[in-house]
């Protein structure tokens, strides 16, 4: 048996879906991955080759939305899938969705799978009216449904985004449709550590407009007034986005101290242990993961009352929910631990509780497998 899973960033293959690739395979499937940019020979090739898994290159570019690439990446995994031919299909982000499940119904796979792990650039900013990205918005949204019609089950990472997709009748009532917690986080990997002293905060993140790094930074600028110490890690990079931090930004900021920038990392639990606090003030997420990995490590949290991100925090108990864009408001919650340090720990036992109760990836594996009938 066959199972084939679809992606647009190579490296979450393995970082977000390695241990659901496990579990599959110990099904009986031999998986087959199919993303861009893995050519044959190249190191993340190699490593997921080594994990057992059967490599497909595509070209997918991620971002853009180029008719004359996206109809050759459609047809490169319509080829792919008719030669393949699976059992069975999954595919998370929006071009792998769109493409891979129209693709894998022209070539005759009845079992389609779909992870919508977010909404994206497109859905963002709703209140651009007649803009591109308005304009862009449409058409994802008409690609979603002609894609998703058919599909066995649709897999959601929050409650807000089925109900968005319900209401712009982007699913039949007739589909499946389950929300699981996120795409878990590995326990045994992200393992507590005291949050560091003095109080320092961190953000990891594509560095685009709608991430709220722009408020990170502002908020980080209303606290340096009064704390002129206090440390605001950054870790993440300049993204093929539209909403994209310029590198001039970028630069801007370090040059005036606010930030202390990591850059890109493969291990991101380095720059958790060397923080006290997490923050996230995204607009919109399915489920963020560095949130998830920031909460197993028993760090508090920061993020916004948004979709995706407020189900990571109950209120004063393992952080604070702020406003979308306040950057008031923000700086305001950072203050709290400034001026309460002995709540780093007592707040950061309640996340660690919390991902043990909700968002083991083991168990939000399971209930794929489940649904999937696996």
């Amino acid at each position: 048996m066959k199972f084939l899973v679809i992606a647009s960033f190579p490296e979450s293959l393995l970082g977000f879906r390695g241990p659901l690739l496990e579990r599959i395979k110990k099904q009986g499937y031999t998986v087959h991955v199919a993303a861009p940019n893995l050519p044959v020979g190249s190191d993340l090739c190699g490593s997921i080759e080594a994990q057992g898994l059967v490599v497909h290159n595509i070209p997918l570019r991620r971002t853009g939305l180029n008719p004359i690439s996206d109809f050759l990446s459609f047809l490169a995994l319509w080829r792919l899938m008719w030669t393949l031919k699976p059992d069975a299909m999954l595919a998370y982000t929006i071009k792998p969705v769109i493409y891979g499940l129209l693709a894998a119904r022209l070539a005759g796979v009845s079992k389609r799978y779909a992870l919508i792990t977010g909404l994206g650039y497109a859905f963002q900013g709703a209140g651009d009216s007649g803009s591109a990205r308005k304009i862009l918005r449409g058409l994802v949204q008409k690609l979603y449904a002609l894609a998703l019609r058919g599909a066995r089950k649709t897999f959601f990472q929050n409650p807000d985004d089925l109900a968005l997709f319900r209401s712009r009748n982007l699913l039949r009532s007739s589909s499946g449709a389950v929300v699981v917690n996120g795409s878990g986080v590995d326990l045994e990997n992200f393992v507590v550590s005291e949050p560091a002293t003095p109080v320092s905060f961190l953000l990891i993140a594509r560095l685009l407009g709608d991430k709220g790094v722009r408020e990170y930074v502002g908020a980080a600028r209303l606290i340096r007034k009064e704390y002129p110490l206090v440390i605001f890690n950054l870790v993440g990079w300049i993204d093929e986005n539209p909403d994209a931090i310029r590198q001039d930004e970028l630069d801007s900021w370090l040059s005036e101290g606010i930030v202390s920038y990591w850059g890109r990392l493969s291990d991101v639990r380095p720059a958790i242990e060397s923080s006290s606090v997490y923050v996230l003030p995204s607009y919109r997420e399915g489920t963020p993961r560095t949130v998830l990995e920031a909460m197993a490590m028993g760090r508090p949290i920061i993020t916004t009352d948004a979709p995706g991100c407020r189900e990571t925090v109950v209120n004063g108990l393992n952080g604070f929910l702020v406003e979308v864009k306040n950057v008031t408001m923000l700086a305001n919650a950072m203050r709290h631990f400034i001026d309460c340090p002995e709540s780093l720990k007592v707040m950061g036992k309640a996340s660690r509780r919390l991902a043990e109760e909700k968002y083991d990836v083991h168990a939000v594996n399971e209930v794929m497998l489940r649904e999937m009938e696996l």
